[in-house]
């Protein structure tokens, strides 16, 4: 399956043309999570040997616009949203296949326009869980509400930072646990000046009334380029768990994420 997504990616790649120092730019921002660009990414990623007996596997198509707002001459706000496409099957005994939408995750983040003075960008805002679950195993079918921020600092090719969140249930069913989770998200990028980007990362998330993380790291490969007037960014990489929750996924994971990008005419 994984050579399969590496023929796409070489074979995309080949057809493509780009201006190097334009798309480098472009790559550049891509790695800063409150840059003023607007991006739709269509994330793919793929779990196997997930539940108590390994025996089930996970598909989650997360939709991630990113929107950024000018709200005046120094502050942006930068608008960032995952919905999730789901199909799972046998996630624990006897739970059979499930597919749609599983719970959206809404930031906003506040950002001055211009780094600091040493160098260091970041935003900062509100985190918002809406329980668009269309099936029980897929969503927490609560309502929540926290805080999130990033910072990072972008020196040369390089971009190290972080962005987190907590979420906490206020709504919804109280036939369902209640939600108090610690997403933490450390990266580190490189870019080089023909536009690849080479990044790891966690996406760990802390459960606070289970007392589990998730911790998958991956390690991921990017390319911007353009096809006519639309400009792109492929991203592609297995991931590792390091530790996964009780009936998470047990064995290496992928994932394959296709960017359209959306830069501001200059002036």
């Amino acid at each position: 399956m994984y050579r399969n997504f590496a023929a796409c990616f070489a074979a995309i790649l080949a057809f493509s043309s780009f201006s190097a120092k334009a798309d480098s730019d472009l790559a550049k921002q891509l790695s800063n999570p409150v840059s003023d660009l607007i991006s739709v990414p269509f994330q793919h990623n793929w779990d196997n040997r997930v539940g108590p007996l390994e025996d089930g596997r996970k598909y989650t198509l997360n939709i991630q616009p990113v929107i950024p707002i000018s709200i005046s001459d120094n502050w942006n706000l930068i608008s960032r949203t995952i919905l999730p496409v789901m199909n799972q099957k046998d996630i624990f005994p006897g739970s059979g296949e499930q597919t749609g939408l599983g719970d959206t995750v809404q930031s906003a983040f506040f950002s001055p326009k211009k780094p600091t003075a040493g160098g260091l960008i970041w935003g900062a805002g509100p985190v918002f869980l809406v329980p668009t679950g269309t099936e029980p195993l897929l969503g927490t079918e609560k309502w929540g509400a926290g805080p999130t921020g990033v910072v990072l600092k972008q020196t040369g090719p390089w971009t190290i930072g972080a962005l987190a969140n907590h979420i906490w249930s206020f709504a919804g069913s109280d036939n369902r646990a209640d939600v108090n989770s610690t997403f933490i998200q450390p990266f580190l990028a490189y870019n080089t000046p023909t536009s690849w980007t080479y990044t790891i990362q966690t996406e760990s998330t802390y459960d606070w009334e289970t007392e589990q993380w998730n911790v998958p790291i991956h390690f991921l490969v990017a390319k911007v380029f353009t096809v006519g007037k639309q400009t792109y960014q492929i991203q592609a990489g297995p991931r590792y768990y390091a530790e996964s929750p009780d009936g998470g996924s047990q064995d290496w994971g992928f994932r394959l994420n296709w960017v359209m990008l959306f830069p501001k005419a200059k002036k």
